[in-house]
């Protein structure tokens, strides 16, 4: 089909800064462990990647960046519609949380309903590329939902390994795809640990956060799409719902890559991470000005994707942290279920806990005159509702006869259960 393109050139330890072969596989850095990053000839992508090619671009969706992604020909992109997302501006949300110029970027839009979509659109294209036949990952939910997607479309095996609470529609979103389940009485770190033993023995290739190069690059293209979006200015501040971080270090990577092809300046937003009070690496290492996370015990919180004890990645999303001069967020779970409801009666659609989680970040921060009321904020909204368990506190309709009820007496009760609006 032809030549996307890419300027892939090498990969990198991101902590060794040692390099390897770009063209052949690899999970972690040989030298320690740590994660790989793709590195690029941007000096060669900046001939092409331009504003004004951009805007005449047929392909659509996260691939229109392809000088910026790992895979080299078109024939190996599987792709089911991913990226282009909406920046969405939130004035009433915005208003009730005290930052009128609040946007949210709607990841739930994507094909499986939340941003993990980008991730193994990116990866499931280049393992392909580079001769996998099949594939496992743990996941919290939504991943293996997306894996069982982008297998699907690409006519190859794949595995999801996941927590036994994991959303129930996320379970069977990813066995009605054809995906093999496993089912795990624990965390997505006891997850880990079984998928990595599992994949030699099933053949497949591991893609577990981090522990390869290329999800991060497909959640990279929410930054590049992001300044794209608002002109190539950046926000003052973005929030940002963190389990494992590839999102976050995704988004910093893109900004310095975009920097180095002139498309933005060297001013940066703060980046924010909001986490659960019931599981808080990263904001634990913040505050204590670690440059690794120890693991959280006993993770607990409804917010499953950010339900992450521990993550390979810890110091790429604390320097990117320290890099803004941003920080980190916990919220307590009561204000996780109130933020979802909150959000839907403003206007905001129906978004995941986690989602709910960052906009009760940007509440608390706005509390501690971390973010003034003047700046622009984009809080990421990583996922649809619809894939979890409903939130704490959502009313009891009436059930009634059609034949037989008392209009007066039902328009009363209306009135009085707090619906819309409320």
């Amino acid at each position: 089909m032809g030549d996307t393109g890419s300027t892939l050139t090498y990969l990198e330890g991101a902590l060794s800064k040692a390099t390897y072969p770009a063209d052949e596989p690899a999970n972690l850095d040989p030298a320690d462990s740590r994660p790989l990053l793709t590195r690029y000839d941007l000096e060669r992508a900046a001939r092409t990647l331009t504003v004004e090619s951009l805007t005449s671009r047929r392909t659509g969706g996260m691939w229109r960046w392809a000088e910026l992604l790992p895979v080299r020909d078109w024939e190996h992109v599987v792709s089911l519609g991913e990226g282009g997302t909406p920046l969405l501006p939130q004035p009433r949300l915005g208003s009730a949380l005290g930052v009128p110029r609040l946007h949210t970027k709607a990841e739930g839009l994507n094909p499986t309903g939340s941003f993990k979509a980008r991730g193994m659109s990116a990866a499931v294209s280049r393992h392909m590329e580079l001769g996998a036949t099949s594939f496992i990952a743990p996941s919290a939910g939504n991943a293996a939902g997306a894996l069982a997607a982008y297998g699907a479309a690409a006519g190859t095996e794949v595995t999801g390994v996941v927590p036994v609470d994991a959303p129930p529609a996320s379970r069977e979103e990813a066995l009605a795809m054809g995906a093999r389940l496993v089912l795990v009485e624990g965390l997505i770190s006891d997850c880990g640990r079984v998928a990595s033993t599992l994949a030699e023995r099933l053949g497949a290739f591991d893609l577990s956060t981090f522990k390869e190069p290329y999800r991060v690059e497909g959640k990279k293209t929410m930054g590049l799409e992001l300044a794209e979006q608002r002109a190539w200015h950046l926000p003052d501040v973005i929030v940002y719902p963190t389990g494992g971080g590839t999102g976050l270090v995704g988004m910093w990577k893109a900004f310095a890559e975009l920097e180095a092809l002139g498309l933005i300046g060297p001013e940066r937003p703060r980046m924010i991470a909001a986490q659960a009070e019931g599981c808080a690496p990263i904001v634990r290492a913040h505050e204590a000005g670690e440059r690794f996370a120890e693991p959280f015990e006993n993770a607990r919180t409804r917010a499953a994707g950010i339900r992450v004890p521990s993550t390979v990645g810890d110091f790429l999303v604390l320097e990117a942290l320290r890099g803004s001069d941003g920080t980190a967020v916990a919220v307590d779970e009561g204000s996780i279920g109130e933020m979802q409801l909150l959000a839907g009666r403003l206007g905001a659609g129906y978004v995941g806990p986690e989602s709910a989680a960052a906009l009760a970040a940007l509440s608390e921060l706005r509390n501690r005159g971390a973010v003034d009321s003047d700046e622009e904020v984009v809080v990421f909204d990583c996922g649809i509702g619809q894939k979890y368990p409903p939130p704490p506190g959502l009313p009891e309709p009436p059930v009634i006869q059609p034949s037989d009820y008392d209009p007066q007496q039902l328009a009363g009760q209306i009135r009085t259960r707090g619906w819309a609006g409320s």
